[in-house]
């Protein structure tokens, strides 16, 4: 249906301002903050051929500009085309999600067949620096991270969307897993992957899924869910040879079907994990590796909109 907008100054009462229509309704939000407006980037998976307002293709995202002063004004203002070539049709077209980095006036989205990497210096024409494919390896491209600096991106690939066990002996551990990419010259180069190193049962449904950095100085390490596969800190400083330096995992969810940790991000020395049986599941890491981090105070934290520490 689209996007909702409430008004939170009193908390205990929220209170509807109003509504955006979306084609194709809307899966994921991603804010980019100006002084007087905010833009949302609007990911939606689509087409549904019988529908009048998400017919193919669809190739698009949509942009929604707030005024911040009038917030009920809200509406669409742009739907660019980000894909320059003919975009993976075989599965949905469309966006899952886009991460942006206002500072560095960049975007990274994950559509589902392709990583496009974009240029938002005006936010709401952003233009496309490259697409990217892994038809050998990536499945469903999920989600994106860019480093502190910047200079890389971690694309996951939620192989089976999230249901399946494909953290056994028997998949690749290409699949199911992130990529790491090195921006050189404004362009991504892959270098490695990351998949978390223990085998998981065959009922456990298990892959990459949402995550964040640990702001460590010089360092460039992530805490990222894995459903059953639980929740894994690593180091992806090496590009070409990411490492797990920690972890935390129950056994198989006793009664299946589908199970584990949703999203794990780090906030002010916690990690926040939301598990999808157990509820919230709040982890401290210590270890020499992370231990820097502990001194970074955050004011704010949105996973999707990246600022630096």
């Amino acid at each position: 249906e689209g996007l909702r907008l409430f008004d939170i100054s009193d908390k205990k009462r929220p209170r509807y301002v109003g509504a955006v229509l979306t084609d194709c309704g809307s899966h994921t939000h991603t804010m980019v903050p100006t002084d007087d407006k905010l833009y949302v980037y609007v990911s939606s998976p689509g087409p549904e051929p019988d529908s009048r307002t998400c017919s193919p293709p669809h190739q698009n995202i949509q942009i929604v500009e707030i005024p911040l002063d009038d917030p009920k004004s809200a509406k669409v203002v742009a739907q660019p085309d980000i894909f320059p070539q003919q975009q993976n049709t075989e599965m949905f077209a469309g966006c899952h999600d886009i991460t942006a980095y206002p500072e560095k006036k960049l975007a990274a989205a994950a559509c589902f067949g392709d990583g496009v990497l974009l240029d938002i210096s005006d936010p709401v024409k952003p233009r496309v620096i490259q697409q990217i494919r892994d038809t050998e390896n990536f499945q469903i491209w999920h989600s994106a991270t860019f480093n502190n600096d910047a200079t890389k991106v971690v694309f996951g690939d939620e192989l089976g969307g999230g249901s399946q066990a494909t953290c056994d002996a028997g998949t690749p551990r290409t699949k199911g897993a992130d990529a790491v990419y090195d921006l050189v010259n404004g362009k991504l180069e892959r270098r490695g992957y990351f998949k978390i190193p223990r085998n998981q049962e065959p009922d456990e449904n298990c892959v990459a899924h949402n995550g964040s950095l640990i702001p460590v100085k010089g360092k460039d390490v992530m805490v990222q869910s894995w459903y059953q596969g639980g929740v894994s800190i690593w180091d992806f400083t090496d590009s070409a040879n990411p490492k797990e330096i920690g972890f935390f995992e129950r056994r198989p969810y006793p009664e299946g079907g589908i199970a584990g940790s949703w999203s794990a991000y780090y906030y002010n020395g916690y990690i926040y994990s939301s598990d999808m049986r157990e509820g919230l599941d709040v982890l401290r890491i210590d270890d020499p590796i992370t231990d820097p981090a502990k001194q970074v105070k955050m004011d704010e934290f949105n996973v999707q909109t990246q600022k630096s520490y």
